[in-house]
Formats: structure tokens, sequence, C-alpha cells
């Protein structure tokens, strides 16, 4: 791998935007496995593992967190400034000192999704400022009445 500073070139801490979209899908594909990869039958109320693990007292949230943590590495690497990082990383801390108090912690933990915002975050970010193209169709629907 090349890790110059030439135009166009693949840099280890600036990835070209193709790498940038495989980093996003796989942390949005992590993001659904720890958030909201299974439903709870009966109220039809989406959690993941962080949820489960979670459960487990103090070794479940600290787990969860290091987990959690793994999107805002990925976040640095791809380059975001400090102060989105700084924000990723304040979601992670609430939802795991949140999520640390039983039971009502569990609830809330199941509710947070702290995954699944930072990849939002992350998406957004990269979006208006990082040569990404949007993942959403803009504009409006029309119902058609056949």
């Amino acid at each position: 791998m090349d890790f110059t500073q030439t135009a166009g070139a693949t840099t280890r801490f600036r990835p070209k935007a193709d790498d940038r979209e495989a980093t996003l899908l796989r942390l949005e594909a992590f993001a659904h496995l720890m958030d909201t990869a299974f439903v709870i039958p009966g109220i039809n109320r989406r959690v993941g593992l962080d949820a489960l693990i979670g459960l487990v007292p103090v070794i479940g949230d600290v787990a969860g967190m290091l987990l959690s943590s793994y999107v805002i590495y990925e976040a640095r690497r791809l380059g975001v400034p400090r102060w989105l990082i700084a924000r990723m990383a304040l979601n992670v801390a609430f939802d795991g000192v949140i999520g640390s108090v039983p039971l009502a912690g569990d609830i809330f933990d199941a509710a947070f999704k702290a995954n699944r915002r930072n990849v939002r975050l992350l998406r957004r970010h990269l979006e208006k400022h990082g040569g990404l193209r949007t993942n959403e169709i803009e504009g409006k629907a029309v119902h058609i009445d056949g």
C-alpha cells in the first residue's frame, strides 16, 4: 500500500472515497448488530447485542462500551474532526454510565442506541465534508393513482 501524499493516493490516515463507503457499510452493519438486530416478541421493539450484553452487571456495560469504541476508532481513522470524536465518545460514555444502572439502565440502553447515533453522525459528516455521496434520495415523493 502506498502511503505517499500524492494526489489521489490512499494514505493510511485519509482513505479514498470508496474505502470510506466500505468502512461506513461495515460500521452500519456493526451498529445494526449492536443496537437493532433482534425483535422482542410481543412489543415489537428492536434491540441488539449491546442491550443483551448490558444485562450482565458492570462487566456487560464495560464490554458494550469497549465494543462501541470501535466506531470511534474508525471515525478517527477516517479523519473526522476532534469535536465530532468527542461527541461520539460522549454518546458512548452516556450510554455506558446510564446503562450501568440496574433495570432502568438496561431499558435506557435498549432505547438510546449509541452505535446507530454515532454511525449516523459519521455518515452526515462525510457526506458534507468528505466527498461521500449522499445515502438518501433527495426530492419529493409523489403518489400516482392508477
